[in-house]
């Protein structure tokens, strides 16, 4: 089942890409007492995640908070490395939280995985943004396949 605005994230460790190496950190060290925008790509280095979705949420990361946004996030069936490589080639600081869903644990509990075999990719996340406050979805945005209209930075800020 697909999660839905007011439901509770579920529990789910994430491996971040830190200076010492991977860490772990799990949703409550995420959302807990937060306001959180989180976003989803199918995959690091991916044309569309690198050049328009990642960037997007890079550029708005004053008016997200100026919205009440504390904290970004960007999630990815990748792992820390990727995650970490892919931040550093993008220019990503402390705005926005890496989080690596290596095994897509997290993308299966939310029911926004997606099969991407066919292209070599195996079980991905869907490409979604939501928000949610201290764990709870307020708003969700899920894109149709192979679309990018509905998740980037610029279309949450016009309806959160």
């Amino acid at each position: 089942m697909t999660i839905k605005v007011g439901d509770s994230l579920p529990e789910a460790t994430f491996m971040v890409p830190t200076a010492d190496g991977p860490a772990p950190r799990t949703t409550a060290d995420i959302f807990a007492g937060k306001k959180v925008a989180l976003f989803a790509v199918p995959g690091a280095f991916t044309p569309t995640c690198s050049a328009r979705h990642l960037p997007s949420y890079k550029e708005k990361a004053s008016e997200l908070a100026a919205k009440g946004v504390d904290a970004i996030a960007c999630l990815s069936v990748n792992d820390a490395f990727v995650m970490g490589a892919w931040a550093k080639d993008q220019g990503v600081t402390d705005d926005i939280i890496m989080l690596a869903d290596g095994s897509g644990n997290f993308a299966k509990a939310i029911g926004l995985e997606m099969d991407a075999s066919k292209f070599g990719m195996g079980v991905r996340s869907q490409r979604f943004s939501l928000v949610a406050d201290n764990g709870v979805v307020t708003h969700l945005f899920v894109e149709a396949p192979a679309e990018y209209k509905v998740s980037g930075a610029e279309y949450m800020l016009e309806h959160i």
